[in-house]
């Protein structure tokens, strides 16, 4: 296969693949149902309820400006899924703690958002196994490790 092959091929695939997550938005409508967006969703999912980041911390996780995470931060708090506390280290910083609400929502959006979907879970055994396979040889390759959504730590 030639270079310019392989491009149109890995460009066939990963087309294929964003056409079928964003197809199939569970998670959209999970987020909607608890009064939020997918964004505000995504912040829940970075936040550690043993480690509660800083604001700053979240904006950059989220790869925003941090004016923007406090309208994110505003949100969820409204909707009493987090709470805005001095940090231990420095009561200057403002920390986003989980609250027992918020880790609840965020379980409910994450069974959403890792339930197989139902053409995954009618592949063949092996083609299941291959696909697994693929998934963690691009899993190492990018740095990114198997776990929660995000967490930030």
């Amino acid at each position: 296969m030639t270079e310019e092959d392989a491009r149109q091929a890995a460009a066939e695939a990963w087309r294929g693949l964003v056409e079928f997550w964003t197809k199939r938005n569970l998670w959209v409508q999970v987020a909607g149902a608890l009064g939020i967006s997918p964004g505000h969703a995504k912040a829940l999912t970075l936040l550690d309820a043993d480690d509660p980041p800083a604001m700053g911390v979240l904006a950059e996780g989220l790869h925003c400006d941090a004016s923007f995470v406090t309208n994110i931060v505003d949100k969820l708090e409204e909707r009493g899924f987090v709470e805005r506390r001095p940090s231990a280290t420095d009561r200057r910083v403002k920390t986003v703690v989980l609250t027992q609400a918020g880790l609840k929502a965020r379980a409910q959006f994450e069974a959403a958002l890792y339930e197989p979907p139902k053409e995954l879970l009618d592949l063949p055994d092996a083609d299941l196994r291959t696909l697994a396979r693929i998934v963690a040889k691009l899993q190492m390759a990018s740095g990114v490790t198997q776990g929660r959504a995000g967490a930030l730590h």
